[in-house]
């Protein structure tokens, strides 16, 4: 593929003699066709597909240029265009999933920026060790109110007895690394040679797991009826548990 600089990236210039003619045609009325039929369509489509790939792995990376250990804009066009790269390649491997139910450029988009941001987050762990610890007692905030102090103690030691009763070692250890120490999944997944999908698997049972052991001690009230899988804040505390923190 062909490469862009960064000051062209930014200003939205043309990148190339074969992108600035695929950005001059007209889009294709039907993506999937265009790029699923050879001939002269469809390397213009595939030229279109490109030049748009660049410009939403170009607005990705600029927006993550802050954890990059490199941010010069050598080191940016190398991430830009290899982020864009792997993405077509993605997309043109899943074409026949696409839908219609969004325009196909915004479907596009989505492969790109996706790619972009693991790209980023692979160069700005590729020299941090991931340690994959067990769990320890949390510790719990500071509250200036005694009574919100001990819910949040009694609901941390909740927790972390739940963690042990019914998550296996290895569960404890996923969760803490995406969960506490804010490890991205892809890099995860990376480090331990698995993929994401895995990864999202063990989480999701990780939780199911310490909702049902929770309901059932206590602190958390069961969901309610025609609400399927939504815990509503137990009755014990007003300190709730986060499930979601660090995996973006």
């Amino acid at each position: 593929m062909t490469a862009v600089s960064w000051d062209d990236q930014r200003s939205g210039a043309a990148v190339s003699v074969g992108d600035q003619e695929g950005r001059d045609r007209p889009e294709p009325t039907d993506w999937v066709a265009a790029l699923a039929t050879d001939g002269p369509e469809q390397a213009a489509a595939l030229r279109q597909l490109h030049a748009l790939m660049i410009r939403a792995a170009g607005h990705q990376v600029w927006r993550m240029r802050g954890a990059l250990p490199d941010a010069s804009p050598a080191a940016v066009d190398v991430i830009v265009n290899q982020a864009a790269d792997e993405a077509m390649t993605a997309l043109l491997r899943k074409l026949h999933t696409f839908e219609g139910r969004s325009r196909f450029t915004t479907w596009a988009f989505k492969f790109a920026i996706l790619q972009a941001a693991t790209e980023v987050r692979r160069l700005q762990w590729q020299h941090r060790e991931v340690e994959l610890r067990d769990f320890d007692l949390p510790s719990t905030p500071a509250h200036e109110s005694p009574e919100l102090c001990a819910e949040g103690t009694d609901l941390a030691g909740a927790v972390a007895s739940a963690m042990r009763r019914v998550l296996t070692p290895y569960q404890r250890r996923i969760a803490i690394a995406l969960l506490v120490d804010g490890v991205p999944i892809d890099v995860l997944a990376e480090r331990l040679g698995t993929n994401r999908g895995a990864l999202y698997k063990t989480l999701h049972d990780v939780r199911v797991r310490l909702r049902a052991e929770l309901i059932a001690n206590g602190y958390l009230s069961p969901p309610r009826a025609g609400a399927p899988g939504a815990a509503s804040s137990h009755h014990r505390s007003r300190v709730s548990p986060n499930p979601t923190a660090g995996t973006s």
